[in-house]
């Protein structure tokens, strides 16, 4: 990884810390069609929650969109532990054993779909006990000081599900583990900026304290939602970051199994899309959420198939 920044190379250290850990065996008591079921449960919750995921999902072969399904309903579960169901960390650990602990059997379809995925595919369990210890932090943590601090948390709920979809992919090169943590930040990152009035309601903010401070904003004016030029200044830092972010991680589609490169790109560049969406609305991302709809999105997808199957990603054309 040329000229990275350090929070790059602390993510980096991060994500090889999976190098000496052994797979999970598999684990389905119940049989194959107990585990079918399972796994168009995951592809039920997936197309409930989220069209983006979804779209990209149904652009792999079927063996890896069913995992793809049971990777993604894991990570909305631990995610719904938190938000909506009352959440702690003894219900995040006893969440991980379910899915996680080796020697045991999962009931839970999720656990049951997603255990059989990690094993199929050597999807290193690290990352998912790294995305539940982070999901966790917001149970307690509700501020971050410096977009550093932003990263690390950045890299527990996105990046863990990039390395973990790699995997699932297919992939060769050590240079693919950079490119899938600038990818993960920077989705990670317009889902921030996307979600800052609902989080605001929630009591949480992710924007990095200092950087805020820079531009002359306080708590204060974000939670009046106030759209002066100082929000603008933020916001259009803060994506030209996100953007900058994508441009450098999408020459990285190349070390992937080509059959998954179009399913990434199009997660990527469609996501990506949801900044246009905050610039066309003036930064207003208190009032209502930055979307692309479904046509916009299919509109999308021929250039995206194309710059996927040529090879034409390049940092300086995105």
């Amino acid at each position: 990884m040329t000229s990275a920044e350090s929070w790059e190379r602390s993510l980096l250290r991060l994500a090889r810390l999976e190098e000496a850990e052994p797979p999970l065996r598999p684990a389905c008591p119940g049989g194959d069609a107990v585990l079918d079921e399972a796994y168009r449960l995951c592809g039920r919750i997936t197309a409930e929650h989220s069209r983006t995921f979804s779209l990209a999902a149904a652009l792999l072969p079927p063996a890896k969109r069913r995992a793809m399904h049971a990777l993604y309903a894991f990570c909305r579960t631990t995610d719904d532990i938190v938000d909506e169901m009352d959440g702690s960390r003894a219900a995040l650990a006893a969440w991980e054993r379910e899915a996680l602990a080796e020697g045991h059997h999962p009931q839970e379809p999720v656990a049951l779909a997603w255990r059989d995925a990690v094993a199929r595919h050597g999807i290193p369990p690290l990352y998912a006990r790294q995305l539940v210890e982070t999901v966790a932090q917001d149970l307690s943590v509700d501020r971050y000081a410096t977009f550093e601090d932003l990263s690390v948390y950045c890299y527990g709920v996105a990046v863990t599900v990039g390395l973990m979809a790699m995997r699932i992919v297919g992939y060769r090169g050590g240079e693919a583990e950079p490119s899938a943590i600038r990818l993960g930040v920077a989705l990670q990152l317009t889902n921030i900026l996307r979600d800052v009035g609902e989080d605001w309601r929630s009591g949480r903010l992710y924007l990095p304290l200092d950087e805020l401070a820079r531009f002359g904003l306080s708590e204060g004016e974000v939670a009046a939602g106030q759209l002066d030029e100082r929000w603008r200044g933020f916001m259009a830092y803060q994506i030209e970051r996100a953007r900058r972010l994508y441009r450098d991680a999408l020459p990285g589609l190349s070390y992937l199994h080509q059959d998954g490169r179009f399913a990434v790109a199009a997660a990527a560049e469609l996501y990506r899309g949801i900044l246009d969406d905050i610039e066309a609305h003036d930064y207003d991302v208190f009032n209502r959420r930055a979307h692309l709809g479904g046509g916009a999105k299919l509109a999308r997808l021929p250039g995206i198939w194309w710059r996927a199957t040529t090879g034409a990603y390049r940092a300086e054309t995105i």
